[in-house]
């Protein structure tokens, strides 16, 4: 037998109540909640409970249900009670058929509705007294809309420093939706740059839509070498899977690059070092090797966009389409399918004398093949070193002068 009600109720207070729902509270003879939502009942006979410690609530609603006459209890909750809400923490305390929960429109609902984006789709987040982490994570996997519930700490400025500080290749809109549903209502749109510097009211949701277009370069202010990572276009399911800014600094470092030189680079995926060392150096030829239809089309239009000529897509699996492409001066392995030491072995037979090879290594079963492989290498001459970064191993080789 329902024992308590849990009202969901919104900033226009006692008015945005259906009748249904109002008589239900106006009934209530002892009624809980937080100072804000009391004060939408300034009349009411109730004994009144302010909501503070959850736990020494219970208790004392425990001992009002254990009297011969049980009072009628109502607790007033913000929005949708099980949305990220109280009634999560009343159901883990009491038995669920002692509550009847009453939801009232979430602020989530009314952001959308606001800036009419549709939103069954949408992922939800709460930064409420929470990290960022998981806002980190459906952005580096390119999620299309969230909406973030903050708090005074992860404020939509904070939001926005660490999208910007992320780097990713999207483009997000956003809205900061405060007050949702009262008088001082406002809903705004914003650029990520002059987000982090505004202020506001502390109840407020973001919402981030993904753009599906690109802004344009201006090749004229682009860095010669270390093109930001946001600058590429990548894989719209995954935007993250680009080899890093700084993992290709090391990558370009690693490889002794000289004019006109035959390069391969080995899953290639949206192009980026390819595209890098084509930037650096015209004359040579550099063939990016690619087994997604995806990567291939990447790589073409990120050529476009950086206005490259000398990168050739390759589509197709290593080792089998080397075979065919001009022995190479320098190799970059950044992806292998699973056939790692067969790539390694073409890749000496047919590396050019005092030829480097560089691996971008994501897994330790990968780095241990790979440095299997080199211990198994007898080759008079041959020299190296191994270092880790950042969980991407490099090992680099050269084969006899």
């Amino acid at each position: 037998m329902t024992a308590i009600h849990v009202v969901g109720i919104g900033l226009d207070g006692a008015v945005g109540l259906t009748d249904t729902v109002r008589r239900v509270v106006e009934q209530a003879t002892v009624l809980v909640g937080s100072d804000r939502h009391l004060r939408y009942f300034p009349h009411h006979p109730a004994e009144r409970l302010v909501l503070g410690n959850l736990h020494q609530i219970l208790q004392i609603l425990q001992q009002r249900l254990s009297t011969a006459v049980p009072p009628t209890i109502v607790i007033l909750a913000s929005g949708d009670p099980l949305f990220f809400g109280l009634g999560r923490l009343l159901l883990a305390e009491l038995p669920a058929d002692q509550l009847t929960f009453h939801p009232h429109l979430s602020a989530v609902q009314l952001a959308f509705s606001r800036i009419k984006l549709p939103w069954q789709d949408a992922t939800v987040i709460s930064a409420h007294g929470r990290s960022l982490d998981r806002l980190t994570q459906a952005l580096q996997q390119g999620a299309e809309t969230i909406a973030i519930l903050t708090d005074t700490t992860n404020t939509p400025g904070a939001i926005a420093q660490l999208l910007l500080s992320l780097d990713l290749p999207t483009v997000y809109h956003c809205w900061v939706c405060e007050n949702l549903g009262g008088i001082e209502e406002q809903v705004r749109g914003f650029s990520m740059e002059t987000l982090s510097q505004e202020r506001f009211e502390p109840l407020n949701v973001v919402v981030l839509h993904r753009s599906h277009r690109m802004t344009p370069l201006d090749l004229q202010t682009l860095p010669a070498l270390g093109l930001p990572d946001r600058s590429f276009l990548s894989f719209s399911d995954r935007p993250g899977l680009i080899t890093k800014r700084e993992i290709r600094l090391l990558i370009l470092g690693e490889l002794c690059l000289q004019p006109a030189q035959v390069i391969w680079d080995i899953g290639a995926g949206t192009g980026s070092v390819s595209i890098e060392i084509a930037r650096l150096f015209p004359s040579s030829t550099i063939y990016a090797v690619e087994k997604t239809a995806a990567g291939i089309a990447l790589i073409e239009q990120n050529c476009q966009r950086f206005g490259v000529s000398n990168v050739k897509a390759i589509a197709g699996t290593a080792p089998k389409e080397l075979v065919a492409l001009p022995a190479p001066d320098r190799v970059f392995i950044g992806g292998s399918g699973g056939h790692l030491t067969e790539i390694l072995e073409m890749c000496r037979t047919r590396l050019q004398p005092s030829g480097v090879l560089v691996l971008a290594l994501a897994t330790l079963e990968n780095q241990q093949e790979a440095l299997a492989w080199r211990s198994q290498q007898t080759t008079q001459g041959a020299t190296g070193n191994n270092r880790c970064f950042r969980c991407r191993c490099r090992v680099r080789w050269r084969s006899p002068p």
